[in-house]
């Protein structure tokens, strides 16, 4: 996990999990839309996975 894909998680988490598949940013775009902080741990989680 890069400091990038940090920094671009906590601004805008599905385009950090752009190339993680399309279910993982439906799911945290989902989740950004809820709310920003549910959205940005997905993000995370699904970033720190890989």
């Amino acid at each position: 996990m890069s400091v990038f894909r940090v920094i671009l998680s906590i601004i805008f988490p599905p385009l950090a999990v752009y190339d993680c598949g399309c279910g993982s940013i439906l799911i945290v775009l989902i989740l950004t839309c809820l709310g920003w902080i549910p959205g940005v741990i997905a993000a995370l989680i699904i970033l720190n996975k890989n």
